[in-house]
């Protein structure tokens, strides 16, 4: 959809571009109640399996997606359209 999008509205100046966050450190994921799901309900436990799955070692957190969208958004980024921002510390190159 992102690169239809693009291609639709380049010429008219418009850009789209979408980002994909890996596994983020957000009160969500602890509202969300995954810690059953991952660690018997055991919070530290949850977050420790979460963050061992990722190459770096940890979740990322908001900054970093904020931090791309920000990017995204600015002149820096004004030759960017019908593409995919990967925000996930490398977990999708670990698992292709």
């Amino acid at each position: 959809m992102t690169r239809a999008v693009a291609m639709q509205y380049a010429g008219k100046g418009l850009r789209a571009v979408c980002i994909l966050p890996g596994l983020m450190n957000t009160p969500m994921i602890y509202g969300a109640r995954l810690e059953s799901a991952y660690a018997d309900g055991d919070v530290q436990r949850m977050v420790a399996v979460r963050e061992a799955q990722c190459p770096t070692g940890k979740m990322g957190d908001a900054w970093d997606v904020a931090n791309a969208a920000v990017f995204l958004a600015s002149d820096a980024a004004k030759y960017i359209t019908a593409t995919e921002l990967v925000v996930d510390g490398g977990i999708t190159a670990k698992f292709a």
